[in-house]
């Protein structure tokens, strides 16, 4: 089922979507060389929303761009960006969903395209293939532990909960590898796969590592995919992954892709994430 965003520009460009496999699927956040993901790339059509006179809506689409400005002023500066920008995440959430309670993780997610590479941080590539960061499972499973010891724990449990991504370039536009995200209403629930996200790192054994539920995404030809040309550093791309009302729409699978501008910038970018909690909606 497509959305309602208006068409306007169209780009071809390559998907990487999971294939079928007889076993669990999980990836790595810095030792590519140890996963477990078979993948098929499929050329689909990505739609550009810059233009259009129907905006997405993320109650309706999944995602949502709105213009939103940060005080930070070294991005590379972790301090910074966990007081900073973690303050202003949560404040535009809070505001936009009419949330009563927000936890944003702290800190952000910074990634850099293949010319600009950054070997010192974990997960700092640009995501290679269609997926949404939690399985349903994790989903509810981090929204009970972000609670923790919250005394309003069992309202706004009760009341409703989801997850977001914010996703924000800090280079120049255009970007290389910019983000498309899938419109929730195109896919099905049976596109999703359930594997395991593993964050690693230097100096971390196996014991050390974080892992859990993460959703690949299976081609469908009723996926219809979208992005925003030329974002700038004073936007921010707001896209759900899961709700726990299940009447409501759910997540927004996403990637990187190859931006065929020839003269594209490296990308450089930032994502946060935030559960957003409401004691009745």
């Amino acid at each position: 089922m497509a959305t309602a965003v208006e068409k306007t520009r169209t780009i071809e460009a390559d998907v990487n979507y999971v294939a079928a496999m007889d076993s669990m699927p999980y990836f790595y956040a810095k030792d590519h060389e140890r996963d477990n993901l078979d993948l098929e790339t499929h050329r689909v059509s990505i739609i550009d929303t810059r233009d259009a006179e129907d905006r997405p809506q993320i109650e309706r689409d999944g995602f949502e761009l709105v213009d939103h400005e940060s005080a930070v002023g070294d991005f590379n500066d972790p301090e910074e960006v966990a007081e900073t920008y973690t303050a202003e995440i949560e404040k535009l959430i809070r505001e936009k969903m009419g949330a009563d309670h927000v936890v944003v993780t702290k800190g952000g997610v910074l990634r850099f395209s293949q010319k600009t590479p950054r070997p010192d941080l974990v997960n700092s590539m640009p995501a290679g293939f269609a997926h949404i960061d939690y399985s349903r499972a994790s989903f509810d499973e981090f929204a009970v532990r972000h609670l923790a010891d919250h005394p309003d724990k069992d309202a706004l449990l009760a009341g409703g909960y989801a997850a977001y991504n914010i996703w924000r370039v800090l280079s120049p536009p255009p970007q290389d590898m910019p983000l498309t995200v899938c419109a929730a209403p195109s896919m099905a629930d049976s596109d999703r796969l359930e594997g395991e996200a593993r964050i690693d790192g230097p100096g971390m054994t196996e014991a050390d590592e974080i892992r859990f539920g993460s959703s690949l995404i299976k081609a469908n030809p009723e996926h219809r995919w979208y992005w925003f040309s030329n974002m700038t550093p004073g936007e921010a791309l707001l896209f759900k992954a899961f709700d726990s009302d299940l009447d409501r729409v759910q997540g927004c699978p996403h990637t990187a892709f190859e931006n065929p501008d020839p003269d594209a910038n490296p990308r450089a970018s930032i994502e946060t994430r935030a559960y957003v909690y409401w004691k009745a909606r």
